[in-house]
C-alpha cells in the first residue's frame, strides 16, 4: 500500500512543478511585451492594428486545429456579459500599447500590478462575492502606491499614458470577473475575437502597409508567437497550480517588463513610480501569499 501512495506523492510533485515550469515560462514571455512596442518603432494604432489581427489569425488557426469553439451561455443577459468581457480583452491589447506610447513602461506595468484588486472590488459590487478585510487593507495601499505612480506623471508629463494603464488595470479587473462568473466557458475563442476587435477599433487610425521591414517582424513575433503562446502557457498552468500561485509569477513582468526596457533601451525608471511601484508590489505578493497559503490549509 505504500508503494501506490509514494507513487501519488511523486505523481501530484511533478504535476506541480510542470505548473511551475509552464508558468514561469509564460510570465517570461509576457514580460518582453513592454519591449517589443518599443522596438516597433511605429505609430501606436498601427502595432494595435498589427497585434490584434495577427493574434485574432493565429489563434482561429489553433481553435480549426484543436476543434476549440464558443459556446454561449442560453441567457441573452449572459451572453451581453460576454460580450462586455470581449470589448474588455480587446481593451487590453489597444489600452497596452497606448500607455507605452505615452508614458514609461515602468508605470504600465506597475499601475497594471494593481488590476487583482479592481477584479476583487468588482466580484464584490456584481457578483455579492464577500472581500476580507485584508484584501480591503491590500486595495487602500496599493491604490495609494498608484497615487504616487500618477504624481510623478503630472510632474513628468506622462498622465495620458499613466491614465491609458489605470483604464487597462480596469479592464482586466472587469474582464476577470465575468468569465470567472462563467469557468466552463472556452478562453480562445473570446481572446481570438477581441483581436479581430481591437484590430477593427485601431482601423480608422492607421496606416498598416507603410511601416518598415523591422516593425512587421516584431509585431509578428508578438502577434503570431509571444502572446498567442503566453495565453496559451497561462490557461494550461492554472490545470496544475492554484489561482494565487499563478497571480505570484505574473508578478515578475512588473519587475522584468520595466528591466529589459532599461536593459536594452536604456530607459530609466521614474523615482516616484519606483516607489510606487515597490509599494504595489510587496502589497499583491503579500496578498497573493496569504491567499495561498488558506488555499492550502486543510
Amino acid at each position: 500500500m505504500s508503494v501506490p501512495a509514494t507513487s501519488n506523492q511523486m505523481a501530484g510533485l511533478s504535476n506541480h512543478g510542470k505548473g511551475l515550469l509552464i508558468a514561469l515560462a509564460a510570465v517570461l514571455l509576457i514580460s518582453f511585451d513592454a519591449l517589443l512596442v518599443r522596438l516597433a518603432v511605429a505609430p501606436h494604432w498601427d502595432i494595435v492594428f498589427w497585434r490584434g489581427w495577427l493574434i485574432c489569425l493565429t489563434l482561429g488557426i489553433w481553435m480549426l486545429i484543436s476543434g476549440q469553439r464558443l459556446h454561449l451561455p442560453p441567457a441573452r443577459q449572459d451572453r451581453w456579459l460576454i460580450a462586455a468581457a470581449v470589448v474588455m480583452l480587446s481593451g487590453n491589447t489597444t489600452l497596452f500599447v497606448l500607455s507605452i506610447a505615452h508614458t514609461a513602461a515602468a508605470n504600465t506595468v506597475v499601475i497594471l500590478a494593481a488590476a487583482p484588486f479592481f477584479a476583487a472590488i468588482f466580484s464584490w459590487l456584481f457578483l455579492r462575492e464577500p472581500v476580507r478585510l485584508r484584501t480591503w487593507i491590500a486595495i487602500a495601499v496599493a491604490m495609494s502606491g498608484v497615487l504616487v505612480v500618477f504624481g510623478g506623471g503630472l510632474q513628468g508629463g506622462t498622465i495620458w499614458g499613466d491614465g491609458f494603464a489605470f483604464a487597462l488595470a480596469i479592464c482586466v479587473g472587469g474582464q476577470l470577473t465575468i468569465l470567472r462568473r462563467f469557468p466552463t466557458l472556452p478562453r480562445l475563442p473570446l481572446v481570438c475575437i477581441s483581436g479581430a476587435l481591437a484590430g477593427l477599433i485601431a482601423l480608422p487610425f492607421a496606416t498598416p502597409l507603410s511601416l518598415s521591414m523591422q516593425t512587421y517582424v516584431v509585431v509578428a513575433v508578438m502577434g503570431i508567437a509571444q502572446m498567442p503562446l503566453a495565453t496559451l502557457m497561462l490557461a494550461v498552468a492554472t490545470r496544475y497550480l492554484p489561482s494565487p500561485e499563478v497571480s505570484l509569477f505574473l508578478l515578475l513582468e512588473t519587475v522584468l517588463g520595466p528591466l529589459w526596457v532599461w536593459w536594452i533601451l536604456s530607459e530609466q525608471v521614474p523615482e516616484l513610480t519606483f516607489y510606487g511601484g515597490v509599494l504595489i508590489l510587496l502589497t499583491v505578493a503579500t496578498h497573493a501569499w496569504f491567499a495561498l497559503r488558506e488555499e492550502r490549509m486543510p
